[in-house]
């Protein structure tokens, strides 16, 4: 097949040649349990030892589509479709061989629920994380060196300041110290980057955003090299999270047209943040694509095919009176707890994905109380220009 993400996203995880009437596109596929030719082949499926279903837990037929698909795409061995993103971020530490006793590093911009759920639940477990500026080449090698971690866990371009991480230099780094690197690429998708081909041991996604791309599917995936196969389905069955059928059958169907949204998602994130730059209600602008970042020069190294379509701000009137009233002027851009969808969607992370943080916490890291994260959609750029310009409007108000 071509090398070209836009032909592999088209025809990766069609039904494969086998029976006279070969459907074009993979079906939903319900069964919980399957039948073999005869007991020995059904007790070599169990085991893994041979191809085919058995349990829908161990997998199915739909799944599999999806899950083949996104291999071809990250130029993975393994992957598992699981219930939720946050299903995928426990699935992948789980991968490592977490254990009591175990350091776990953890970039300090992280997903606020990845933040919590390494400082609460994994904390519990034995596990003791600890958070770091993985953005700072320096600073991790050094806490690398000192704290000999299991794993290290990190976003090439964060949430929601969308600071970027050197997935390469943090590989190099992370296998010198011989720990493993599993990277959250939500944000980036296969279409701006490849964290396997960088040296990456696991990445993980959730497919409720970009993958698949809709609104209407909640699931993640995680995906690794040859050495991972047992122990991730091994995982998966145990933990017994997978991706119900229909939801695979949608995020496949998505996933079909990423490369095509994500060039519009770009292309529109380009434009609306440096318009951004010059209007009197804003702050400051968050997006390594503008040249005035701190980070650009690394963002045309890491992705060159974009910088990807998430925008943050700071409104001049850094409260949270101002922000409400910004986000119930718009009109078209949706005010919703989620990304990656082909309308524009916005987020107030003080008060949704990091709200289980501390204000203080909050702070240091940089989201302050004025602070919004766009999802820039494939919208005409024009109009989500207007329609923030009604929030700006709003927000200006006493």
């Amino acid at each position: 097949m071509s090398e070209s993400l836009f032909t592999i996203a088209v025809h990766a995880g069609r039904p494969e040649e086998g029976n006279p009437s070969i459907p074009s596109v993979p079906g939903i596929d319900l069964a919980v349990s399957y039948r073999a030719s005869d007991a020995a082949t059904l007790h070599a499926m169990l085991g893994g030892d041979a191809p085919g279903f058995s349990y829908s837990r161990y997998g199915s037929p739909t799944n599999a589509a999806l899950e083949m698909a996104l291999c071809q795409m990250e130029g993975a061995a393994v992957a598992r479709a699981c219930a939720s993103g946050m299903a995928a971020v426990h699935l992948a530490l789980l991968l490592t061989g977490l254990q009591a006793g175990d350091t776990l590093l953890v970039a300090q911009d992280s997903y606020g629920a990845t933040f919590a759920l390494v400082d609460t639940i994994m904390r519990r477990m034995g596990v003791c994380p600890v958070f770091v500026d993985a953005t700072n080449r320096a600073t991790l090698a050094a806490a690398l060196a000192e704290h000999r971690p299991r794993a290290l866990i990190l976003e090439p371009i964060s949430n929601p300041l969308l600071r970027l991480c050197d997935v390469s230099a943090a590989a190099r780094l992370c296998h010198e110290h011989d720990v493993q690197l599993v990277v959250d690429a939500t944000f980036a998708t296969p279409y701006l980057l490849r964290p396997l081909e960088l040296g990456a041991d696991i990445v993980l996604h959730s497919l409720t955003k970009y993958l698949a791309g809709h609104d209407d599917v909640l699931g993640g995936i995680v995906l690794a090299g040859e050495s991972y196969v047992t122990e991730l389905r091994n995982l998966t069955i145990l933990t017994g999270g997978l991706l119900d059928p229909h939801a695979a059958y949608l995020a496949l169907r998505g996933l079909r047209t990423l490369p095509l949204r994500m060039r519009e998602h770009c292309r529109n994130a380009v434009e609306v943040a440096n318009w951004l730059v010059e209007q009197p209600g804003v702050a400051q602008v968050y997006y390594p694509g503008l040249s005035s970042h701190p980070q650009h020069h690394l963002m045309r190294q890491l992705l060159p095919n974009g910088a990807g379509g998430m925008v943050a701000f700071d409104l001049v009137q850094a409260n949270e009176a101002a922000v409400l009233r910004f986000l119930d002027a718009l009109q078209m851009i949706l005010p919703v707890t989620t990304l990656g969808g082909v309308a524009s969607q916005i987020l107030y992370p003080a008060c949704s994905s990091h709200r289980s943080l501390s204000v203080e916490r909050r702070h240091a890291l940089g989201i302050g109380d004025g602070l919004l994260r766009l999802s820039v959609g494939i919208e005409d750029a024009v109009d989500i220009q207007a329609d923030l310009s009604r929030g700006f409007a709003a927000a200006a108000k006493e």
